[in-house]
């Protein structure tokens, strides 16, 4: 008997992971407060994104992480000149020597291992066991940077947690994807293969390839036949950005991949998967949004926190997905709405 990754879950798993992710919100205001003195930066008002970079010592990606955070919790606003500038919140309880000043309290979690950890990754700006002597990068291929998931018993454990995730979301994605009449479809970083697997449950004419790294493979071979979908479904061993592109498929799925990478891999990875796309096909970006003007929501600002410690990304807004899109010469479409924060973006050729 086969499992089916079609029902979807009786009730919305949401609530569980904005908790499971809120201790982000606790170590980035403490870091803000008691390690890069961010509230302290702004004595003569309104400065800009690279005077606060400049202030606080931070690259830009950690820097768009925290003040996208800060943001998002009501702290730190935008005017209409683009410059940043503390809320009546922030100035009446997070600026020393003020009369309601709350500084203090906040900062005597600055001692947690989860607030240090949080320190360590804005001030090297990069990602967790990729420092020397480390263990590995979770996600990441990088000369020099060993990854987890080049080792079977590590590499397991990980596909199998972010299945956790997957098999809630993945019937969501299956029922409303804009596939069409697709015939094949490719699932670049495929991890598990639950999100084609679940589309291919739903379209009985559409078969699917799983690109991925070898180990991850082993896994998704895998749970193919536990899904009963192995005899429609090809897995393909390679690196996304070095290895060639598994080419005659009409439908390019890219589910909670992106956010793994900086922007200038998000950019090479896109114009990768387009170029090997036909006229007309499609490809879908399944991730979470940021705001357009990087000021929440909250839950994934929190979420963008957890992706920057982990690997070289973070969340990304509509507009950036769109803008990579377009620079690859594809037409984005609208954000169709799924679980757990997420949504699909397709572009078409």
């Amino acid at each position: 008997m086969s499992l089916s990754p079609l029902p979807a879950p009786q009730t919305d798993p949401t609530p569980l992971v904005d908790i499971f992710r809120g201790s982000y919100a606790t170590e980035l205001l403490t870091a803000a407060v008691f390690e890069f003195r961010l509230f302290e930066q702004f004595p003569d008002g309104p400065i800009s994104f690279r005077q606060i970079c400049e202030r606080t010592r931070l690259a830009e990606r950690p820097a768009t992480v925290l003040l996208t955070a800060i943001r998002a919790m009501g702290l730190i606003a935008q005017n209409n000149a683009g410059q940043f500038d503390l809320t009546p919140l922030a100035k009446e309880h997070l600026v020393p020597g003020g009369e309601f000043d709350m500084s203090g309290y906040v900062g005597l979690a600055s001692e947690s291992a989860g607030v240090k950890e949080m320190v360590q990754r804005l001030r090297t700006n990069r990602p967790a066991g990729s420092d020397a002597g480390g263990p590995g990068a979770a996600y990441i291929y990088r000369d020099g940077i060993e990854s987890a998931m080049d080792t079977e018993a590590s590499a397991r454990r990980l596909t199998m947690a972010l299945a956790g995730r997957a098999k809630n979301v993945a019937p969501v994605l299956a029922e409303r994807a804009p596939v069409g009449n697709a015939r094949k479809m490719l699932d670049v970083g495929g991890g598990t293969g639950i999100y084609s697997y679940a589309m291919l449950r739903r379209h009985p004419n559409l078969r699917a390839v799983i690109f991925d790294r070898a180990e991850v493979l082993k896994v998704a071979r895998e749970m193919a036949f536990q899904y009963g979908v192995a005899d429609r479904t090809e897995f393909v061993a390679g690196d996304m950005f070095a290895d060639a592109m598994p080419a005659d498929c009409d439908v390019i799925l890219l589910s909670n991949i992106l956010h793994d990478w900086d922007v200038p891999a998000c950019r090479s990875l896109v114009k990768r998967c387009a170029a090997v796309l036909p006229t007309g096909g499609q490809m879908l970006i399944h991730d979470v949004f940021l705001n357009d003007n990087l000021d929440g929501p909250l839950p994934i600002a929190l979420y963008s926190a957890a992706l920057f410690t982990l690997t070289e990304g973070r969340a990304y807004s509509a507009a950036e997905y769109r803008q990579w899109l377009i620079e690859a010469g594809l037409t984005p479409g609208e954000i169709r709405p799924t679980l757990v924060h997420c949504g699909v973006l397709s572009g078409t050729k």
